[in-house]
């Protein structure tokens, strides 16, 4: 049988040549898996003038001092296999071309002809802190997608998205004003992202939900989609706990019927089944680690900004791994992004992997070497 082995000197994962799924593997779900992601995946940092202006107009201007490659240059060479992206509404287009931070700088608009095009857009705070490795959703998402189509037998990717809106303090001495997400704009969201990835590609909540019951019962009564039918597929979730905008995404639909994203709900609702639970310590360990058990697929964070950065504490990382939080996300997916903070801080699955059997919920026949499989790159 033939084996590949992706960078086995670096630690990574052996990935292994495409075979029928076993007996074992049949039982083994997408939420008995493990993995890492990347907090801010697209964030870039702006010029040194640029952050000249921050450090004047922003107490906090430190906590933006962080940059990550391209999104499949995580997923190639950083072990990650989630991202997570902040998204912003620009139905017009060029409403993002003109940051504030910019002008005081005495620097010239931005030019990429991505942010002149109508659509969402990808970056973190308008006006102030725009620096992104892709600027529109659509090109983050075709990254993701070519990556995907070259990898197929990986698994399931998950986009964790963050609909933002501009700061009104910068709005109110001229900066960009976006337009409030509504049920329309949410639409347009969905319809973004299914213009990248068609059907077959997706993990929905039409995937996970079973007839006749609301999306929390068919995740607590049946689980999530076997791991050995979703691989090379992408699932995503709404970061958002605004009740208020999730009333927009879920109106007619209180079990996210037709819809692409999974919204950060809570147990008891019709909706629950993705769970953001972002701080794992202390009592939080065994709260995560309840949610996984019942089935909720959890996201949590191995570290904030740069707290574990500059102290190179690996509490909270710890606790993110035992929590069995299946989405783990950080700053510092590999030795050395730490290092400008003094030290080498690093957040990463035990031995390297690239995905590992969930210490919470795996069955005891979860087989590591077989959680992703090499196979030929999708025709295109």
């Amino acid at each position: 049988m033939r084996t590949a082995v992706l960078l086995a000197s670096a630690g990574l994962a052996l990935l292994t040549a495409a075979a029928p799924a076993t007996a074992s593997e049949a039982g083994l779900r997408i939420n008995h898996v493990q993995t890492i992601a990347t907090h801010n995946s697209y964030h870039l940092e702006v010029t040194d003038e640029e952050k000249d202006v921050q450090r004047r107009t922003d107490r906090n201007w430190w906590n933006l001092q962080y940059s990550h490659t391209a999104i499949p240059n995580q997923f190639a060479t950083q072990r990650v296999r989630g991202i997570e992206l902040d998204v912003f509404p620009d139905p017009q287009g060029g409403l993002y071309t003109k940051p504030l931070v910019r002008r005081d700088a005495g620097l010239p608009d931005l030019t990429d002809p991505d942010l002149a095009k109508p659509g969402f857009k990808v970056l973190h705070w308008g006006d102030h802190d725009y620096g992104t490795n892709c600027s529109a959703l659509v090109t983050c998402l075709r990254q993701v997608k070519q990556w995907s189509d070259a990898n197929p037998g990986h698994v399931p990717i998950t986009v964790l998205t963050e609909l933002k809106r501009t700061d009104p303090a910068k709005e109110a001495v001229g900066g960009a004003k976006s337009p409030p997400w509504n049920t329309a704009l949410l639409d347009a969201l969905d319809a973004e992202i299914r213009s990248v990835f068609p059907e077959e590609r997706l993990i929905t909540p039409d995937t996970v939900r079973r007839e006749g019951l609301t999306l929390e019962e068919s995740v607590l009564q049946h689980g999530w989609p076997r791991l050995d039918r979703s691989r090379g597929k992408v699932m995503f979730f709404m970061d958002n706990l605004d009740r208020a905008l999730q009333a927009h995404y879920l109106a007619g639909r209180p079990s996210l019927e037709g819809r692409v994203m999974f919204t950060n709900s809570r147990p008891g609702r019709d909706d629950a089944a993705f769970i953001g639970w972002n701080d794992p310590q202390n009592g939080n360990t065994a709260q995560i680690q309840d949610f996984v058990r019942k089935g909720y697929y959890v996201r949590t964070r191995s570290d904030v900004p740069f707290v574990e950065a500059r102290s190179g504490d690996t509490t909270r990382l710890r606790a993110a791994l035992d929590s069995g939080a299946q989405m783990i996300s950080t700053d510092f997916p590999i030795v050395g992004l730490a290092a400008r903070n003094g030290t080498d801080y690093v957040a990463e699955l035990p031995d390297g992997k690239i995905a590992r059997c969930n210490p919470v919920s795996a069955p005891r026949r979860c087989d590591e070497r077989r959680l992703e499989v090499s196979s030929a790159p999708r025709q295109r």
